[in-house]
């Protein structure tokens, strides 16, 4: 039933919960899962010296990659086929995409942002929920 699984991760407890639930989704499935963080490129200032440039160099895409390879490991020590998508710009946009691209059943995104003033305001899972071109689970991650 869902056998590609698309998840959103950012670094966060409530990510890495979503995350280890998508795992587990796929596990019973025996599908693929495809991991998604999104980050903003960094922008530089003119004045910047050479060495504060390969420092931020080393930024949000470096962090993105590092996360994506940690969470892909984790999948594939549980015995899960992953694949893993760091792309630029929004969150939501980012995880649709992929989601889209790779003809998901599900996209499994965490329940952060689901509450008080980001429930009214927008939430990734709240943006997923509505642009989503498959099912959505939202997990609950406490």
């Amino acid at each position: 039933m869902f056998e590609t699984v698309v998840v959103g991760a950012d670094g966060s407890p409530t990510a890495a919960e979503a995350v280890q639930q998508a795992i587990e989704l796929v596990k019973l499935t025996g599908g693929r899962l495809h991991i998604v963080t999104a980050y903003k490129p960094q922008q530089f200032a003119s004045g910047t010296s050479g060495v504060d440039q390969f420092l931020k160099s080393l930024g949000s895409n470096h962090l993105a990659d590092s996360l994506l390879a940690e969470l892909g490991s984790r999948a594939r020590i549980a015995g899960v086929d992953a694949e893993t998508h760091a792309r630029t710009g929004a969150p939501a946009d980012a995880i649709c995409e992929v989601a889209t691209q790779v003809k998901a059943d599900v996209i499994v995104v965490g329940n952060k942002g689901m509450t008080g003033v980001h429930r009214v305001l927008g939430s990734v899972p709240n943006s997923v929920a509505h642009q989503a071109p498959c099912a959505v689970l939202i997990a609950f991650t406490t």
